[in-house]
């Protein structure tokens, strides 16, 4: 992503800027674990396709910085819920906020977040940004819901799979694209096409995380592997695996998404019978052919290095290790 990041260079200072002072609050713990979450290494995706879609759409303001800012403190807001929701030691090969600080300021800082970015987003005026965020983050509540609700579900198959990470995660991302276009007022058409981008990109993203959950290095991705099994957690390369194995074999598997502590020889279990029925090269498949979806509803607008830069994005959600 390094043509992306350096001509984003001057915005992502700015992103940073105004992370550190759209968190000042009288509240020091709000500053310290906003502060500690935002440190935490990420790459600043969404922030980053905010800025680039603003940029391709011909926007030249400032409004877009504050944006970007917002979309971030949305997203550490959802990761600070889903670490408590999910009882994670561990965000980015680091202790999580709530291991550190407690669940219960996880959960209130996160509301902090959630309530200043709907603040900033009143502040900016724009009733059609306003509307793309809120709607992308009531989705995202109604996909946490479900994600819960299908726990330890086997039964769960790959259309309502996707539906869960639709809502969970792709949804902020093509919010994020699609409010590049509103401020660039281009025609409802392009900002559909840019949403459509980010959506694809975004359930991409996820299907790599699903894959690099059973076969990444601890070190390199920041979580345990099998973590997501743990939490009994239905996705793609185990729903793929399921929907070939036999009856035997998936007796095996609903025994083992019950055990309340996941031993390395039942997760060895798992990983077996996904490489044995292909499941890791099904869900980057899947991936590799989202990803050349979203590049294709950019057809439409110039070539140029905004372009260039949101497909490099889109080839490193496909080739990253963490």
């Amino acid at each position: 992503m390094q043509n992306a990041l350096s001509l984003l260079q001057d915005d992502l200072a700015k992103v940073e800027t105004q992370f550190k002072k759209d968190l000042d609050s009288e509240v020091v713990l709000i500053r310290k674990v906003g502060e500690y979450v935002l440190a935490s290494g990420g790459k600043r995706v969404r922030p980053m396709l905010l800025l680039l879609c603003a940029r391709l759409s011909g926007y030249r303001g400032d409004y877009h910085i504050g944006l970007a800012s917002v979309v971030e403190f949305i997203h550490t807001a959802t990761l600070l819920h889903d670490d408590v929701v999910d009882n994670a030691v561990l965000r980015r090969g680091n202790a999580s906020a709530n291991s550190v600080w407690g669940n219960e300021a996880s959960v209130l800082v996160g509301d902090y977040l959630f309530a200043k970015s709907f603040s900033i987003m009143v502040g900016g005026g724009s009733l059609a940004v306003l509307k793309a965020l809120s709607e992308a983050t009531t989705m995202m509540a109604e996909g946490e819901v479900l994600q819960l609700i299908s726990t330890c579900d086997l039964d769960m198959d790959e259309e309502r799979y996707m539906t869960v990470v639709r809502t969970k995660t792709a949804v902020l991302m093509a919010a994020a694209c699609q409010c590049g276009g509103i401020l660039g007022e281009v025609s409802g058409a392009q900002q559909q096409n840019l949403r459509e981008f980010g959506m694809d990109l975004g359930i991409a993203f996820q299907f790599m995380d699903d894959a690099l959950d059973y076969v990444a290095d601890q070190s390199e991705f920041g979580k345990a592997k099998g973590h997501d099994l743990e939490e009994g957690k239905m996705t793609l390369p185990l729903i793929h695996a399921l929907r070939q194995c036999t009856m035997t074999e998936r007796e095996a598997v609903a025994e083992i998404v019950e055990l309340e502590e996941l031993t390395d020889e039942a997760l060895a279990t798992v990983i077996s019978l996904i490489e044995r029925y292909d499941g890791i090269e099904y869900t980057r498949r899947r991936a590799l052919e989202l990803v050349e979806r979203a590049k294709g509803h950019l057809s439409g607008f110039p070539d140029g290095a905004e372009k260039r830069a949101l497909f490099e994005i889109a080839d490193y959600v496909v080739s990253r290790r963490k």
